[in-house]
């Protein structure tokens, strides 16, 4: 009988996304959950596309990314945050912002090593954390605004303190980090070796005339992160899994190291076209209002029904607290509304290591106003 190797993730099964994503389909409901748009990206971006294609460039990218692309990110960023990497030393495409961080956690965190976790926390941190022989140290976020507390995080640094990674705009959340926070970090980790990985991949994704402020506009933060982002998020292009990654000379250097042997390189037609439409900036910058929109929308269908929400600053979720519709576990209330009202979400407890159940439900409002209004519809009336 063979005897198969025990599992290097024993405490990971499928992820919630793709379990309430799979209820979703199963009983015909609108799915909520799942952080993708239900509309399409731009024409003629899939346009540039096809014209790569049949132009022959369906062959391996430069490993680091195509220099068109890397060139126009060196630019965007400049005008979106002030400071210019240079594109050959300091902007690395990858398949994905989740493969980003892959190569950023894995380029870092050594056996031993521990890492800051801010909970919740999207959930792909931990699992590479823990394939790196790094321990999570888990820092929960203060309610009811889900604000950091930077005393706490500075009693749980170490000498062993060797990541600690941020997420703003933040998923599940939508809290956005300001200047002071940036300013904070920066404090507790000066005159240390702590390192920093910032997950900005909903950027563009900030509402009420608040501005994004990036790791990368904080002189020190900029010397030791990574800065990760997203084309999937910004051009609704989820599905080509297209990213990238910012850091100094040193970081990327070790990223790389990384990155090519867990992808390699990208799909050259994506970026290619990527590059080009990045000539369009009225698309990324026109995004708050677009975005902005749709979760007024979506509020004002929950405003007279018994869920409780305060519109999401950031990102393309809502949380919203549903305690006076029921009390039942936030998974197992998730089933219910899934199975027997007809919307999907994700239970807020999938983003804490313990479960910690505080009542709340991340639904994804990147969706046509006919999907957020019959999904309104629905809640509204329990």
């Amino acid at each position: 009988m063979i005897s198969y190797p025990s599992s290097k993730l024993p405490d990971f099964g499928a992820s919630i996304f793709s379990v309430m994503s799979g209820l979703a389909n199963e009983y015909k409901a609108i799915n909520l959950s799942q952080g993708f748009p239900d509309f399409n990206c731009p024409e003629s971006l899939m346009q540039l596309v096809t014209k790569y294609m049949h132009a022959g460039f369906n062959q391996y990218a430069p490993m680091a990314g195509m220099p068109q692309l890397r060139e126009k990110i060196s630019l965007k960023t400049e005008r979106m945050y002030g400071y210019r990497p240079n594109p050959d030393t300091e902007v690395t495409v990858t398949t994905g912002a989740t493969e980003a961080l892959n190569a950023a956690i894995t380029a870092m965190v050594k056996p031993g090593d521990e890492v800051v976790i801010l909970e919740p926390s999207y959930d792909s941190y931990v699992p590479v954390i823990r394939l790196c022989g790094g321990s999570p140290i888990y820092v929960p976020l203060a309610l009811p605004d889900f604000h950091v507390d930077w005393g706490l995080v500075k009693r749980r640094l170490s000498s062993r303190t060797r990541l600690i990674i941020i997420n703003t705009p933040h998923n599940p959340t939508g809290a956005v980090m300001t200047k002071e926070d940036m300013d904070r970090l920066a404090n507790l980790i000066d005159g240390t070796d702590i390192m920093v990985v910032s997950d900005e991949v909903y950027e563009h994704m900030v509402f009420d005339d608040k501005q994004h402020y990036s790791a990368l506009q904080q002189p020190l933060l900029r010397e030791r992160s990574f800065v990760i982002s997203s084309f999937g998020k910004t051009y609704h292009t989820t599905g080509w899994k297209v990213g990238y990654a910012v850091a100094p000379p040193p970081l990327t250097n070790e990223l790389r190291k990384m990155h090519q042997y867990i992808t390699f390189c990208t799909a050259t037609p994506f970026q290619l076209a990527l590059a080009d439409f990045m000539e369009e900036e009225a698309h990324y910058l026109n995004l708050p209002n677009f975005y902005q929109a749709k979760r007024d929308l979506f509020y004002d269908l929950l405003r007279n029904s018994r869920f409780e929400a305060s519109p999401s600053s950031g990102t393309y979720f809502q949380l919203v607290k549903y305690d006076k519709v029921s009390d039942a576990y936030d998974l197992d209330f998730a089933r219910h509304l899934t199975k027997e009202v007809g919307v999907a979400a994700i239970p807020v407890s999938a983003f804490y290591h313990d479960k910690t159940d505080h009542k709340y439900l991340r639904f994804c409002f990147a969706k046509s106003e006919d999907t957020l209004r019959a999904a309104g519809e629905k809640l509204a009336v329990l």
